[in-house]
């Protein structure tokens, strides 16, 4: 049997960023903690300073052997597009100066993980993030994006990335 694979799951925002963290073990999901980072008020430098402080703390006290985070979508406004990157960035950065492997998925890719379609609603995803995990309650929708992360790269990887590997057609909505 192989080892237990601890995952952090990161819904990366600039006011506010989801965290979830699992353990994987012998194909079942367990549920350990998750959150959100709330950032509403200040500069940017000092909104990510918050983000990779946070996300560095949550690292140390659970200690996940990887992080499955949300890729950036183009968003309409390229200014948002611009800052959620940024977002992203002091995400990956708290990751990686813990030297945990970091891995990434479209959002069309978690759903598809966690709900079995590529445009499933917020609410269809945390329905499902709940009973993956037995919970008694559905996570906050930042904290359940950040769950299905890690649930889709605890299913769609044996071992590190698999998933994330690339090689997917989209059709329908459905990764093939």
């Amino acid at each position: 049997m192989s080892a237990a694979r601890r995952i952090l799951g990161i819904d990366p925002g600039l006011r506010v960023t989801g965290f979830g963290v699992i353990v994987v073990s012998g194909g079942r999901l367990q549920y350990v903690t998750s959150g959100c980072i709330r950032n509403t008020s200040g500069e940017l430098p000092d909104r990510l300073k918050i983000i990779l402080r946070d996300l560095a703390s949550v690292i140390a006290a659970h200690r996940p052997t990887e992080v499955a985070i949300e890729k950036v979508f183009v968003n309409v406004n390229a200014q948002s597009t611009l800052l959620l990157g940024q977002a992203r960035g002091a995400a990956i950065s708290a990751a990686v100066m813990a030297d945990v492997p970091v891995v990434e998925y479209t959002a069309l890719q978690v759903k598809q993980a966690v709900v079995g379609h590529g445009k499933a609603a917020k609410e269809q995803v945390q329905e499902m993030v709940k009973r993956l995990l037995a919970l008694t309650a559905a996570p906050a929708s930042d904290a359940a994006d950040a769950l299905a992360c890690a649930i889709c790269h605890a299913h769609g990887s044996e071992g590190f990335g698999g998933l994330s590997r690339g090689g997917f057609r989209v059709r329908r909505g459905r990764i093939q």
